[in-house]
């Protein structure tokens, strides 16, 4: 589908969802009332400018079903985000928004790779959270097979990759680290193994976590975006070409803002980026804020794709840690951890403020093989990272080495900063 072709079918959704919006959602009517636009002004998917943003706030304020634009009994599931103090946002889903869901999820899967004679194994968690039923239902739309592991029970985990033959594996690119990790310590190898298909999300992540997962094991590792409040995984996707991620945008359209003027940013420029929910019918969204930075590439892709491309996460709006006025994103400073040998892709931030200063040490995990008693050694290699992670942040940071295997893993969302800063 040319750009053309694409814009007026955005358009045409867009005019159907805004006349939805306003006439079955109050909270919307509202929003619309007080800046004087009626649906029978939005006419191209150009006047969505016009439209009011919505944000994980409108969401918690009208817990739990006051954004929906069908009757209850529409319904046919509800998930809800997890891991926020207060109230939790919550989606209703009818049976045509799964129904979207599981075929864009098959077509971020074809884009892997992979067809119906693979096996895939779900570590995503199954329940409130999206991406484990997600991608149950979309590679079962595709035709695969699925094995619903879910998180956590890595030992069993591993025992079915090799004795079912998996050959893709849809987890949080900090497990599938920690489940490589633990291969290693079985003595199984990638040979032993059929995987080929990574398909990681649910935190941001880098190239360089996608060579240390390549390698280790052996696959190819694929990003897959998505928000719980939009549908869940599979509002993007990479392809072979591993440049951008193709956004499902004749569903999903999206924008990128400033996030402290709200003004829409020209293409290419980075900023915050901003989904309408164009086919979504249980809880439609305008302009839904979603706090990660990014870039739009529109070119087409050399897989012969056309649709719009988001650039990596590179972090979150809400996320970014101010350090003595510096914005530091965790993201950097895992990219300067991976590209050191002698160092685990482990890490935590800690963030204190003594004096009015603000401190941050960065807890690195080291490798067993470099692990050694002579003090001169670990000094040299503390020295080298914080160097590196000066010359990248333009800020110093205290760093700590620890020894192999001290932090805590996470089957689930890694957690990778502790703020324990208080303002006087």
């Amino acid at each position: 589908m040319s750009r053309e072709e694409m814009r007026q079918l955005q358009g045409a959704r867009l005019r159907k969802l805004v006349d939805n919006v306003y006439h079955n959602v109050p909270f919307y009517r509202e929003k619309m009332q007080a800046m004087n636009i009626m649906p029978d002004d939005i006419k191209t998917i150009d006047d969505i400018k016009k439209l009011p943003f919505t944000t994980k706030q409108d969401l918690r304020d009208n817990y739990p079903f006051g954004l929906n634009a069908v009757p209850q009994s529409a319904i046919v599931r509800v998930h809800a985000s997890s891991g926020t103090t207060g109230r939790p946002t919550v989606v209703g889903y009818t049976r045509r928004d799964l129904a979207v869901w599981s075929e864009a999820i098959a077509r971020c899967l074809a884009a892997f790779g992979a067809s119906r004679e693979d096996t895939i194994s779900v570590a995503y968690g199954y329940g409130l959270f999206t991406g484990g039923l997600g991608l149950h239902y979309g590679v079962e739309h595709l035709g695969a097979s699925v094995v619903p592991t879910s998180s956590g029970n890595t030992d069993k985990h591993i025992l079915l990759i090799k004795d079912l033959g998996i050959t893709g594996v849809a987890c949080t690119p900090s497990y599938a680290l920690h489940m490589a990790e633990v291969m290693r310590k079985k003595g199984i190898t990638p040979d032993d193994l059929k995987l080929r298909i990574g398909i990681f999300g649910g935190e941001p992540w880098t190239e360089n976590m996608r060579k240390s997962l390549e390698e280790k094991l052996q696959i190819n590792a694929y990003n897959i975006y998505g928000l719980s409040e939009i549908m869940g995984p599979g509002v993007s996707h990479e392809c072979e070409c591993k440049n951008g991620s193709h956004i499902i945008e004749d569903h999903f359209f999206p924008e990128i803002i400033n996030p402290e003027t709200c003004e829409v940013l020209p293409e290419g420029e980075q900023g915050e980026l901003v989904f309408t929910t164009l086919t979504k019918e249980g809880m439609p969204l305008l302009r839904y804020r979603t706090k990660d930075l990014c870039s739009l590439i529109y070119e087409p892709c050399e897989c012969g794709r056309t649709s719009v491309r988001m650039t990596r996460i590179m972090g979150r709006s809400d996320d970014m840690l101010i350090i003595r006025g510096i914005n530091v994103f965790p993201s950097q400073i895992e990219s300067v951890i991976l590209q050191l040998p002698e160092f685990e892709p482990q890490y935590l931030l800690v963030v204190t403020r003594e004096n009015n200063r603000d401190n941050l040490e960065v807890q690195v995990e080291l490798k067993e093989e470099y692990y050694s008693d002579e003090i001169n050694k670990t000094i040299e290699m503390r020295d080298r990272l914080a160097r590196r992670l000066q010359s990248v942040l333009s800020i110093s940071a205290d760093v700590k080495i620890v020894s192999p295997n001290t932090l805590e893993r996470s089957v689930g969302k890694s957690k990778r900063v502790i703020d324990k800063r208080v303002l006087e």
